[in-house]
């Protein structure tokens, strides 16, 4: 727990009184208790308090007691820490219910995190404390990889939205991370692709396997020269195929790349399917399992053991007419990355490839690395509705919504709001018609609107010759002060449960109440006072800590913190 949060702190001294407990002799000396992991969350109803331990449930069987009368001990304790000065940030602590623990933050412990966050605004939020004690983790975050035989759309392109702010909140929490994307450069999907471009260009009809839509007539005309000219040999136009799908995916995965940066989204590393087997991968990886007995040959095929491993069947690495199948590849990508000195990969996958994720696992662990070090997070399925009708999502038939077009309706601050509220395996309908109509009403506005106006009032009173007072000590002087500062105080937390999550939608949420909270504070308390500084200074103080809140969970999202509106 990071002890440099209001709820790391708070568990420091729920610690600390549970020692003074066992000492005087109130609780039991059990190693149980001494090693016991303080839990502190936030209660249901916060009349109740500020945030709630319930250490004592978790000690009612190894103490042998009651869960209220260790919550008393406890509690004992605590106040007599209080009452000798070395109370740290507890002002009042309440036993309620089966045993909890409902404690209240001291004012000037509230202060003191603000003071924090203004004195290093840059590092606020970021949970670093979060690996203490151990090495930083090096993690590569694999995600979007969508073949570039297509625009990126905004159901593939979830998981650039979700790898994104993954990637984001990791580093957040003090990780090291790679982004990389994964892309098609050698399979059939691109074969099929020249051939559409070339029937197009030649008159002919697609093949029943390519690609329509408009903007492979687009591409069409733009193939080289050289690349277009017609062969007879089978070979040389099987060949001929291939060049012009090469070239089309390539000027695809320009386009992919532009429509990313739109959204702010940006890569480390580009790793086409293609160098796994000119750089030796694929065949490093099937050796490996060869060597450790993990393969072996059934009808003309070559399989992995993956049922040894606990998956449902074998499965095939190559075919019996010796091509090699995605698994292949999948493994041979493994071995690449841990080559690189990754401690842990994450690849965000859609839900359609759920059966893959047991056999590359179990492949990375018979190759000798760290099962639990290979995850996969399946993102759920994106609806898209038009006039009451599903749209179909086809690259093929052309039927899609690119990735841009959403951006042109709604913007990127509002798309990636959108996609970080939800959980990513969470299913997710969306009406277009609706989506564009209520573009105005996201609550990313809102949030946004908080902060321009913190702003406008920090000019206001600059212009008045009032400024914000250096500390926050002494600031939570009402109850709307407090309410506000309690919340701005939270953010470290909420970073820390994202992280530990692997999810955003908690960072929304918290920046949704951050600003009500603002609101209702500026509804009710004057601001910018000119017959009243020192109040001025203090409320200025903790607008300014407020503000500091809100940017940084904006900015942890990639989402703007506008000055103005």
């Amino acid at each position: 727990m990071n002890a440099t949060t209001l709820r790391g702190l708070a568990g420091d001294a729920v610690g600390a009184a549970l020692e003074r407990a066992i000492a005087s002799g109130r609780l039991p000396d059990a190693p149980e208790a001494r090693s016991a992991e303080i839990e502190v969350s936030r209660p249901a109803k916060l009349e109740h308090g500020d945030v709630a331990a319930n250490l004592a449930l978790r000690l009612a069987r190894p103490l042998r007691m009651a869960p209220p009368a260790i919550a008393a001990a406890i509690a004992d304790a605590l106040r007599e820490l209080h009452a000798d000065g070395a109370g740290g940030p507890i002002s009042t602590v309440e036993v309620a219910g089966p045993g909890f623990l409902n404690l209240r933050f001291a004012d000037d412990a509230i202060e003191n995190v603000l003071d924090t966050a203004r004195a290093d605004p840059g590092s606020w939020g970021r949970a670093a404390a979060i690996a203490a004690g151990s090495p930083t983790r090096h993690v590569n975050v694999e995600f979007v990889s969508a073949n570039p035989t297509g625009p990126l759309t905004v159901g593939n392109a979830r998981g650039a939205f979700v790898g994104d702010l993954l990637a984001r909140v990791l580093e957040a929490g003090g990780q090291r991370v790679t982004r990389e994307y994964y892309f098609n450069d050698s399979g059939t999907q691109v074969r099929n692709l020249g051939a559409s471009i070339l029937a197009i260009r030649e008159g002919r009809p697609i093949p029943e396997d390519g690609y329509h839509g408009e903007y492979v007539v687009e591409l069409a005309p733009n193939l080289p020269p050289e690349l277009a000219v017609a062969r007879d040999a089978a070979e040389a136009e099987d060949e001929r195929t291939w060049a012009a799908g090469r070239w089309a995916s390539d000027r695809i995965r320009t386009g992919i790349e532009a429509s990313l940066a739109a959204l702010g989204v940006r890569f480390d590393v580009w790793t086409s399917e293609g160098s796994l087997t000119a750089n030796g991968w694929v065949d490093r990886a099937i050796a490996r399992l060869r060597d450790g007995g993990h393969l072996y040959e059934q009808d003309g095929a070559t399989w992995f053991r993956s049922t040894a491993f606990g998956d449902d069947k074998d499965r095939v690495v190559i075919r019996s007419n010796g091509s090699l199948t995605y698994f292949a590849y999948d493994i041979g990508y493994v071995i690449e990355k841990f080559s690189r000195g990754f401690d842990h990969l994450i690849y965000i996958w859609g839900a359609d490839h759920h059966g893959t994720v047991a056999r590359v696992r179990n492949a990375a662990e018979a190759m000798g690395f760290d099962k639990s070090a290979v995850e996969m997070i399946l993102t759920g399925w994106v609806h898209f509705v038009e006039n009451g009708q599903e749209l179909s999502m086809s690259k093929r038939a052309g039927t899609f919504i690119a990735l841009d077009d959403l951006l042109a309706e709604l913007g990127a601050d509002a798309a990636r709001w959108y996609f970080a509220s939800r959980g990513a395996n969470v299913n997710m309908d969306v009406d277009i018609e609706v989506a564009k109509r209520q573009s105005s009403e996201n609550p990313v506005y809102y949030v946004q609107y908080a902060h321009a106006r913190i702003a406008a009032i920090l000019r206001k009173a600059a212009a008045t010759g009032l400024t914000a007072a250096p500390s926050l000590a002494g600031s939570l002087s009402g109850a709307e002060e407090r309410a506000l500062a309690l919340i701005a105080a939270r953010l470290p937390e909420v970073v820390e449960d994202a992280a530990a999550a692997q999810e955003t939608q908690g960072i929304t949420t918290y920046a949704t109440e951050l600003a009500t909270a603002f609101h209702a504070f500026y509804r009710d308390a004057r601001v910018v006072d000119p017959d009243e500084p020192a109040r001025s200074a203090s409320r200025l103080a903790l607008v300014d800590a407020t503000r500091i809140s809100l940017a940084n969970a904006l900015g942890l999202l990639g989402i703007s913190a506008p000055e103005a509106m």
